[in-house]
């Protein structure tokens, strides 16, 4: 498995709103959904709508999320 660098989104909350953060590096296996790493950030698996390999142009603008989808794979 190798890793690859990408940019993850983040909900925000009430007051903020979303946003891409930059820092990542992802690993795809056999498991669903997206292995992320960061120093600053606890590793988990997050689907894949989460995550994006290039830098997005506008790091507010929210992905195109799924209907009823899970924001963490545990």
């Amino acid at each position: 498995m190798e890793r690859e660098n990408c940019w993850v989104w983040f909900k925000g909350s009430l007051k903020e709103g979303g946003a891409w953060k930059g820092g990542f590096t992802y690993k795809k296996d056999e498991n669903p959904g997206v292995l992320i790493q960061s120093p600053s950030y606890v590793q988990c698996r997050v689907p894949e709508w989460r995550i994006c390999t290039t830098e997005p142009l506008d790091k507010y603008k929210a992905p195109e999320i799924p209907k009823k989808s899970v924001w963490k794979i545990l």
